[in-house]
This record gives C-alpha cells, sequence and structure tokens, in this order.
C-alpha cells in the first residue's frame, strides 16, 4: 500500500474513535504506536493473576496507579494538615465553585452522598469550611472556604504538584497528552451519567451503555 494512502487510513480510524482529536493528538498516537509494535509485555506487571483482556489490564493498572496515588497523596499532605486526597479534592471544588450546596460538591468529586458528607464534616471541625444557608432553600446547606482552608489549601496545591511530577517522572509531554486525549472521553461520559445511574442496577445501567 502507498504510504500517503496507509497514513490517511491510519489517521480516518483514529478520527472516527477520537472524535474532534487534533493532527497533533493524532501524530503522537501514531508514533508511539510505532515504537510499540511488539506485544504488550504484561508479565511486567505486578499485583497477583493478570487479566484475560486488555481492556481488563489496563482497568487494573489504571486502578492500581490511583491507589497508589492515595497512598502517596497521603505522605505529601501530611504537613499541609489534610489526611488524605479526598479531603484535597472536596475543598479544591468547593474553593473553585465559591459557595456550593453541599450535595453538589459531594457529587461533583464523584463521592457517595454519605462518605462525602463525612468528609465535609471532617473539614469543617479542622475549620477549613464552613456552613452557611442556602438563601434559595432554607432545607439545605452551601460550604464555603474560610481564611485557614485557602492557606492549607495552598500548601497542599504544592504538594499534590510534587506528586504528580514524581509520579509521572519517567513520562515524556507527549505521552502524557495522548493518555488524556485517549481517556478524556471515557471519564466525560461516566462522570455525565454517574448522577442518574446511582439508583441503577448494574444490569441497567450496562444494558444502557451497550445499545448506545
Amino acid at each position: 500500500m502507498n504510504t500517503t494512502v496507509q497514513l490517511v487510513a491510519a489517521w480516518g480510524a483514529y478520527e472516527e474513535k477520537h472524535p474532534g482529536c487534533s493532527i497533533e493528538d493524532f501524530c503522537r498516537y501514531y508514533l508511539l504506536h510505532q515504537q510499540q509494535q511488539k506485544p504488550a509485555d504484561t508479565g511486567k506487571l505486578t499485583g497477583g493473576l493478570q487479566p484475560a483482556t486488555p481492556e481488563a489490564t489496563l482497568m487494573k493498572v489504571m486502578g492500581r496507579i490511583m491507589r497508589l496515588h492515595g497512598l502517596y497523596s497521603r505522605l505529601s499532605l501530611e504537613d499541609a494538615g489534610i489526611g488524605q486526597f479526598e479531603e484535597f479534592a472536596l475543598m479544591n471544588n468547593i474553593l473553585q465553585r465559591k459557595n456550593p450546596r453541599k450535595s453538589e460538591v459531594i457529587y461533583a468529586t464523584i463521592y457517595e452522598l454519605s462518605t462525602g458528607t463525612d468528609l465535609l464534616n471532617r473539614l469543617r471541625e479542622k475549620g477549613y469550611i464552613t456552613e452557611v444557608p442556602d438563601p434559595a432553600d432554607r432545607r439545605s446547606k452551601r460550604v464555603k472556604m474560610t481564611a485557614k482552608g485557602e492557606k492549607t489549601l495552598q500548601h497542599a496545591y504544592k504538594r499534590m504538584g510534587q506528586l504528580v511530577k514524581m509520579m509521572l517522572r519517567d513520562m515524556d509531554t507527549e505521552e502524557v497528552q495522548l493518555c488524556i486525549q485517549l481517556l478524556k472521553h471515557v471519564e466525560i461520559k461516566f462522570s455525565e451519567r454517574w448522577p442518574e445511574d446511582k439508583g441503577r442496577s448494574f444490569d441497567e445501567i450496562y444494558t444502557s451503555v451497550m445499545s448506545e
């Protein structure tokens, strides 16, 4: 096959799978793909038996990375006065949203209502956030950062920046950008679905997703 035709065909196949992608995204993907023609050496993965499919292997790798991220987050945030990454995520979301409802910030950070409520209570007890009545609905509460919370969060930003650099130190910027391009659609799709899927059975969710 003519090289130009082969390249155009590869671009078309990539664009079909990733609508809205740029030429730069495709070039990063294509160059990395050429470097990885050999089958992945899954024997080097850690953590027991290896999944039977590439999809399951990817989910396992992402899951283990996020668990390790949580463990290292706890260490990095100790001197900031934050106990775990979940607290940092809630504080960051509250600051960005200004004075959100408690339920809004919990769902935005993808936590269960009970878990998120416990975490917010912990942050309130530490003096990092405060609750205020919702003027639009007296039955609801809104949360806002305190001066102490904002100061703590600024230190936490520095620590989390160091953590990201440490964990992804062996990846080139192009590789990181390619991962974002390939995975962002999964994050967007299921983040949008989650609020409606919470009360449904897995079978209902599976049938809905697979019929799209």
